[in-house]
């Protein structure tokens, strides 16, 4: 697989930026250059230059400083919604393939029910319900996930379910459970990777969403999304910084995850082993 990855520099290159933001991110009082929190009033809102690389906001605090520390929330948020969606929705999605009958009726009229609501209408509703805090922001990108991840190993399950190897596990006494989770569901893991892969890219565009709207993280944490939105407001009397760095590194880190998966789509397909 390293040798495969190796002749796609698309997704090596995307997976090296991935690489390097979460090492800043884990470093970021190190890295960092200043204190994101620290103001200074008699440099705000001022241009790029060599002591501030990439300009200050509004209250005079370094802008790359803060996207450095933003960083941590912006792949910790996205990473735990995702894993925590991709858990759950694992789960309820073998049961609802393996079992069928009412159990799956039941289960899919749910997930409908979700997907009904367009994802980010969702995600707007939970977090003005339940507030804008971190764990409430986790818990709404994976409620606004968990509906793919069913439908996704439901349809893996109700395919893996009928192949020999599953006949013979239970020729021999496993029960249902054991079955489902040691031998059915490791068969179903390669669309789930692909799939959280670019599910992360999607909740961070939805988290830098809410926080553009004033529904996500509060200041004064540092996040990439609430940076944009301050920026937004400075865009007509020509502070063009304030939102372009921050706008640029969302882009950059949804599109790497983006390419990941589809490199690991390709990588994880027996499929397209003659292609690459």
């Amino acid at each position: 697989m390293w040798r495969r990855l190796r002749r796609n520099p698309v997704t090596l290159g995307a997976l090296g930026v991935i690489v390097v933001l979460t090492v800043v991110a884990v470093l970021a009082p190190v890295v960092a250059p200043f204190d994101p929190e620290a103001t200074d009033p008699a440099i705000a809102l001022s241009a790029p230059t060599w002591q501030n690389l990439l300009g200050t906001d509004v209250y005079g605090r370094d802008q790359l400083s803060r996207l450095i520390h933003a960083a941590r929330l912006d792949l910790i948020i996205p990473f735990a919604s995702t894993a925590a969606a991709l858990v759950i929705g694992a789960l309820i999605g073998a049961l609802s393939g393996y079992r069928g009958g009412w159990v799956d009726q039941v289960i899919m009229r749910m997930v409908e029910a979700v997907l009904a609501f367009p994802a980010f209408v969702l995600a707007m509703g939970l977090t003005a319900a339940l507030g804008n805090s971190i764990g409430n922001i986790i818990l709404t990108l994976a409620i606004t996930q968990v509906p793919i991840y069913i439908r996704l190993i439901r349809g893996e399950m109700l395919r893996v379910r009928e192949m020999e190897y599953a006949e013979a596990a239970r020729t021999v006494g496993n029960p249902s459970w054991r079955i489902v989770v040691v031998h059915l569901l490791p068969n179903c893991i390669p669309p789930l990777i692909v799939q959280a892969t670019l599910a992360m890219g999607f909740a961070l565009l939805t988290m830098a969403a809410l926080s553009f709207l004033g529904l996500g993280i509060r200041p004064p944490d540092a996040e990439w999304g609430e940076m944009t939105a301050e920026g937004a407001s400075h865009m007509v009397t020509g502070e063009w910084w304030l939102f372009v760095f921050p706008g640029l590194v969302i882009m950059a880190t949804v599109l790497a995850f983006n390419l990941i998966g589809d490199g690991l789509r390709d990588l994880l397909d027996p499929r397209m082993r003659g292609v690459r």
